[in-house]
């Protein structure tokens, strides 16, 4: 199979040119003006960009979290994904306390054999005594190259300082990155026990609990933990002014450290928590929304490198039934959020259209660094011959109102509901194959593949 793209704008991270792009089954194989090369379908880009498809680092399929599961699946949470222009995705396998990370990984490639785009797991290790070290390098020889770590949820998935340094020192050793939830869930843990205990069970104090300082000093501890243990560190859905002063404070200084931002911390506020009946359980997820003046900071961030990566942290639960499992307390209420399919919409509408970022700054954002960071690239995240024919053929005039009533996720509310933006993916293709064209689905589940990658190291430049 042989496809044509012709007409389009084509922008990469580096570079904003037009030109024709040839694809031979599922690689680029040429790139250049007014191609004529006979290809079985054509595609007719003018007037439009053609962008490497979307990469986010960070959701959760499938995942059993405060006695549920994440309504999303990895066929349709991997289906609104490209719907939204995001051709693969990075998950994240659990290990039980107590078990191999074998075990988890097993478990999750079957989740993931229902996935109708390319993926990558992350692993994340609540258990690692020195006998188990070896674990990770088993993790890095089966292309699962980065691992994440909790310092939040006491007795569920955090993790002491000593085990974060074993891990780090590992990674030290064997190139791949470790993933920091940074926040300090001791303390944490009492602020939330303290309000239950006055009666504050409502879900904006689920952020009155979670203060900036708690993020900021997490970070800082871990930035500290890389860099005795000679080690990088990416820090996971960073939400605060206080916490990116921590990196920006670092990164200064020469220290290896990067972190992720989400559109849920650049567009909504700890308001959105306040919201009467019950609503504001629909933004309950870790870190907490702050107030709004954090925006801006972070959107500086963004334009200043301090921050390489937005992701998602796709995690969403329904209103009804999963959320509404914590009326009684904010402690009770499942956290996370759906946002897998509007990412690059927002990004693009509230970063590119309202300049706060550029086009190639778009990209790299979304895709190329994702791409770099955790040993995609070159096969995806750019534009490239020899690359994955993971292409998006991008409308930047396309108007839309984001909405429940039309996404794609298998979730019951939208977090942006309302939002009205202007860019949108017309026609995805992933590796070669066109997957969505105008609104429609041709895609089906199980053709994504589970994507080796390469580590940190060998993927960073």
């Amino acid at each position: 199979m042989s496809t044509l793209i012709k007409n389009g704008r084509v922008i990469t991270a580096e570079q904003d040119y037009f030109a024709d792009i040839f694809v031979e089954k599922d690689k680029i194989t040429t790139l250049g003006a007014n191609l004529t090369l006979q290809a079985d379908k054509v595609i007719d880009a003018e007037g439009k960009y053609i962008i490497p498809g979307g990469i986010d680092v960070h959701t959760h399929m499938d995942m059993p979290f405060g006695g549920t599961t994440s309504s999303d699946d990895f066929e349709t949470g991997t289906r609104a994904a490209a719907f939204g222009g995001t051709t693969c995705l990075i998950d994240f396998a659990i290990q039980s306390k107590g078990t191999k990370m074998r075990e988890a990984l097993d478990i999750w490639w079957m989740k993931g054999q229902k996935a109708t785009i390319d993926f990558g797991l992350h692993m994340i290790v609540t258990d690692l005594p020195e006998a188990h070290l070896e674990d990770l390098n088993e993790m890095v020889r089966e292309g699962v190259t980065s691992y994440k770590l909790f310092m939040a949820y006491p007795n569920v998935l955090m993790v002491d300082d000593a085990t974060i340094f074993r891990a780090m020192r590992q990674t030290g050793n064997n190139g791949a990155l470790v993933c920091m939830h940074a926040e300090n869930g001791g303390v944490i843990d009492l602020f939330v026990q303290k309000a239950l205990a006055e009666g504050k069970t409502a879900p904006i104090y689920h952020a009155l609990t979670r203060p900036t300082t708690a993020e900021a000093e997490a970070v800082n501890r871990a930035i500290a933990l890389s860099q005795m243990a000679g080690a990088p560190v990416y820090i996971v859905h960073l939400s605060s002014a206080d916490a990116l002063e921590k990196v920006s404070e670092a990164r200064d200084k020469g220290i290896p450290v990067f972190a992720e931002t989400c559109p849920q911390y650049l567009l909504l506020s700890i308001e959105d928590l306040d919201r009467p009946n019950f609503e504001g359980a629909k933004y309950v997820f870790t870190p907490p929304l702050r107030e709004k003046w954090h925006q801006d900071k972070l959107w500086e961030g963004l334009r200043k490198n301090t921050l390489q990566v937005v992701s998602t942290d796709h995690c969403p639960f329904c209103f009804k039934e999963q959320k509404e499992m914590g009326r009684d307390s904010f402690a009770k209420i499942p956290n996370g959020g759906p946002g897998v399919e509007n990412r690059l919409q927002l990004i693009h509408h509230h970063g590119v259209n309202l300049k706060r970022i550029s086009l190639n700054r778009w990209v790299e954002l979304v895709s190329t660094t994702p791409a770099k960071m955790f040993g995609l690239y070159p096969r995806k995240g750019t534009i490239a011959i020899g690359s994955d024919a993971d292409l998006v053929v991008w409308d930047p005039n396309k108007e839309l109102t984001i909405s429940a009533h039309s996404h794609h996720m298998r979730v019951d509310y939208s977090m942006f509901e309302g939002f009205k933006v202007k860019g949108d993916a017309e026609t995805v293709l992933s590796r070669g194959e066109v997957i969505v064209d105008k609104g429609k689905w041709s895609g089906k589940a199980g053709r994504g593949e589970f994507i080796k990658r390469n580590t940190y190291a060998g993927a960073w430049k």
